[in-house]
């Protein structure tokens, strides 16, 4: 395509589970009166985001809680999600252009019987332990050492549509436990899950510690993304994090893995300095550490880390690069249960380098309007969602 514009950079920004209020159809998911930004600014004294704000995020619709600015320097809104779930593989997904119809299912009380019988038939194991919905550091301190003893795979689940098992390296060895997912994701797979992700562990009781070597086994998107109409064009795709699970490396052309969320900024920012096209960062900590253990205190101030490394990421990128900041799903750290939350999720759109004041894009009607933005940033052809750019701001 002669009109492709490979060496322009955009740097899409996911804030894993920072929502912005409840979306109308939260009732349906239980999640009615959930507001994950809105109640951390509510409970953690001295909370601000003076970076983010002066980016518009205090100007979004149903963000009282933040002063907004009178000039903000980004655009800004929010998105609502059209397919029906609230989970990672379905937000991400819509991104990029694939809304599903059916949700993928979550076991939110541990997985049914004929599930785990079918595992233990698969692998030959003779039982599992935990079985049920839990935070992946809290259950091998807890069923650790029963799994050391009888050599028992911790089998769990999470808010998450995935099947996870953790096993302690020096008991089963890593290459048995990927043998074990494989025979898994078949079964997990027709069970309605995205995922089946081995989780090997090491150390003594109670300091275990999970090592690098967790693998996913990742559902493939069923349909063609814009992420594989970018890398048709020629446009180079970098996906920082979690980003290559998420899409069982489909469309990527390169995957960087990080740590933890100071990581995946550096990783961003080291990017910025050696390629073009787009570079497509999650950054999960907020999720993972702070809204699923309901620690609003935690994820509160892991924002305003954020916040104060923004300027830097800012002023590694170019004049004309795009930077779009969103979020997937919600996980109010005040709300009841350990889930995800159905909400609304922010919108800031920066070209960098322009000073024209920002402007509202209201209230998108689903995820893929970013994969249509970015595709028209790089114009690459792409039918799916609105694009908000240009003639577009509304």
């Amino acid at each position: 395509m002669s009109g492709v514009e490979s060496d322009k950079r955009v740097v899409l920004l996911v804030l894993d589970s920072v929502g912005v209020g409840e979306l109308p159809d939260a009732a349906e998911y239980g999640d009615e009166g959930s507001h994950t930004l809105g109640h951390i600014a509510d409970v953690v004294e001295g909370f601000d985001l003076p970076n983010l704000r002066a980016l518009g995020l205090g100007n979004i619709e149903g963000v009282p809680q933040l002063d907004a600015v009178e000039a903000p320097r980004a655009d800004y809104g929010r998105m609502a999600e059209q397919a029906m779930g609230k989970d990672t593989a379905t937000g991400h997904w819509e991104f990029v252009g694939i809304i599903l119809e059916e949700p993928f299912r979550t076991f939110p009380d541990g997985f049914d019987p004929e599930i785990i019988e079918a595992f233990c038939e698969a692998t030959g194991v003779d039982g599992v332990l935990g079985n049920k919905a839990a935070s992946g550091t809290v259950i091998i301190e807890e069923l650790g050492r029963e799994h050391v003893e009888t050599r028992r795979p911790i089998v769990y689940t999470s808010a998450d549509p995935v099947l996870q098992i953790a096993a302690h390296e020096e008991v089963i060895p890593v290459s048995k436990l990927y043998e074990w997912c494989e025979a898994a994701y078949p079964i997990a797979i027709e069970a309605g899950l995205s995922r089946v992700i081995a989780r090997p562990f090491v150390g003594e009781w109670p300091e275990y510690t999970r090592t690098a070597n967790r693998k996913d086994f990742t559902f493939p998107p069923p349909e063609r993304t814009v992420l594989d109409a970018l890398k048709e064009a020629g446009v180079r795709t970098t996906g920082v994090g979690k980003i290559g699970n998420i899409y069982a490396s489909q469309g990527l052309t390169d995957e960087i893995k990080t740590r933890d969320n100071d990581h995946g900024v550096e990783v961003t920012i080291e990017c910025l300095g050696d390629r073009g096209g787009l570079i497509f960062t999650n950054l999960v900590d907020f999720d993972a550490l702070y809204g699923h253990r309901r620690n609003p205190q935690g994820y509160g101030d892991a924002l305003m880390r954020f916040d104060a490394q923004l300027p830097r990421l800012m002023q590694a990128m170019d004049g004309g690069d795009l930077l779009i900041i969103t979020a997937d799903h919600g996980n109010d750290p005040t709300f009841k249960g350990t889930d995800h939350t159905r909400e609304y999720v922010p919108l800031l759109v920066k070209e960098i380098g322009s000073d024209r004041p920002g402007v509202s894009l209201g209230t998108r009607a689903t995820f893929a309007d970013i994969g249509a933005s970015v595709a028209e940033f790089f114009g690459v052809e792409w039918s799916v969602g609105t694009s908000f750019l240009g003639a577009d701001r509304g």
